[in-house]
């Protein structure tokens, strides 16, 4: 084993809730992640636990939110106390692998009774994982070549409705929205491998539209095909659309894995469009599970393209600091990796590209509007037209009078959405 590795750590970051006194339970998580059990043993021995035992870092004491106490926590409700802590985990315990290094820092310490809640929050990582990992193969400029657009911000959507088209009425909606100039068209998480829809059918009813529309214009929009499948048909799902002429495939990371989407990684020939479904489910709650910027650090490591991160004024429960947080997050650089671009999603139109530009301060990004654009009233085409006028204005520090004096359609767009966000 080399020295370089010998000597790197991961170092983990937390917010806990315990009745324990706050450096006790701090000790408990770092030995129930490492070396320990609940007694020492017998090969447990001082020179083992000062190679392979997680230390403790620091801990800073934060004021209680008031939330409930995790399901089955032990002690004293009114001995609570909370604390944001960093755990070093030597990186001889698991080497640069994202599984096994899950299993250290995220795997039996949501259970520990003794903590009221434990929350994975952030993680520093050595160039190590960067370089067996890779990250992204082709990032934002190999985004932007695929799709022919060199500059801006790459306007999207998703079909609609998700699911119970036809392949040929999909056909239909990729055409118009192609003729409208659009950037980006992507399955949605729903649409799989579906027996009325199989992706093989899908594959064969869009290349040929999408081909004709670059063969007159010299510029084909990118449309992600979800994949997205048990792990020993991903590949085949890969190759099926790269046969086809394709251009990206969509990968529900969650589904499949970090594991997985590693996997996709090692032989794809086309940007990976990360989507992150079922991620409320370990991040929602303050009380458990993974933060944002912790998860997204595996997902570009893992080769993530594009990483949804959610978009202002939408429809989940992230607020607007939480998104504008995610995206800066995935736009910051990751050692030995390059970049990851940041996907917004959820309740997005072109009203919203004047306050999303200023707060970001780059264009950088692939906005994608599903009803924002087949939901405009007068249809799909005057949608894309709209988000490229908005996003157009703000980029030349336009005020919103002013993009919506130049633009019927984002006009029109207000109709149905409600005032620009300024």
């Amino acid at each position: 084993m080399s020295d370089h590795m010998t000597a790197a750590h991961v170092t983990a970051t937390y917010v806990i809730e315990t009745s324990l006194p706050l450096q006790q339970a701090a000790e408990t998580l770092a030995g129930e992640q490492s070396t320990g059990t609940f007694v020492r043993v017998e090969r447990e021995s001082d020179d083992l636990r000062a190679r392979f035992a997680a230390q403790v870092v620091d801990l800073e004491e934060l004021p209680l939110t008031g939330d409930s106490a995790l399901p089955g926590t032990v002690g004293d409700p009114a001995q609570r106390r909370r604390a944001r802590m960093r755990l070093r985990f030597p990186l001889d315990n698991f080497g640069p692998s994202i599984p096994n290094l899950q299993a250290a820092v995220a795997g039996n310490l949501f259970e520990i009774k003794e903590l009221a809640a434990v929350k994975l929050v952030d993680l520093d990582l050595p160039a190590a994982f960067g370089e067996r990992y890779g990250g992204p193969r082709f990032g934002l400029a190999g985004t932007r070549e695929r799709m022919g657009r060199p500059d801006g911000a790459l306007i999207g959507t998703i079909v609609k409705p998700s699911i119970g088209l036809s392949p040929s009425d999909l056909a239909e909606v990729v055409g118009e929205l192609a003729e409208a100039g659009v950037d980006f068209i992507k399955d949605d998480e729903l649409q799989g491998n579906s027996p009325t829809a199989p992706l093989a059918e899908r594959v064969a009813a869009v290349m040929p539209v999408l081909k004709r529309y670059a063969d007159r214009t010299g510029r084909m929009p990118m449309y992600a095909f979800n994949i997205t499948d048990d792990i020993h048909l991903l590949e085949q799902n890969h190759d099926l659309v790269v046969a086809a002429g394709g251009t990206c495939v969509m990968v529900c990371i969650n589904m499949v894995g970090l594991a997985g989407l590693a996997h996709v990684r090692r032989f794809t020939q086309v940007p990976i469009h990360g989507h992150r479904a079922m991620f409320g489910a370990i991040s929602r709650s303050p009380q458990v599970g993974f933060s944002f910027r912790a998860w997204q650090k595996l997902a570009r490591l893992s080769g993530a393209d594009h990483l949804h991160t959610n978009g202002i004024s939408n429809k989940f429960y992230e607020s607007d600091d939480e998104v504008l947080a995610s995206i800066a997050d995935v736009r910051t650089p990751l050692d030995g990796v390059g970049d990851t671009v940041p996907v917004l999603s959820s309740g997005q139109w072109g009203g919203l590209a004047h306050a999303t530009r200023r707060a970001v301060g780059s264009s950088d990004l692939l906005v994608l509007a599903g009803g924002g654009i087949h939901g405009h009233p007068d249809g799909a085409a005057a949608g894309v037209e709209s988000m490229r006028a908005a996003w157009a204005s703000a980029e030349r520090g336009e005020t919103t009078a002013q993009a919506l004096a130049a633009s019927p359609e984002l006009r029109r767009a207000t109709e149905r959405f409600g005032a620009v966000r300024d």
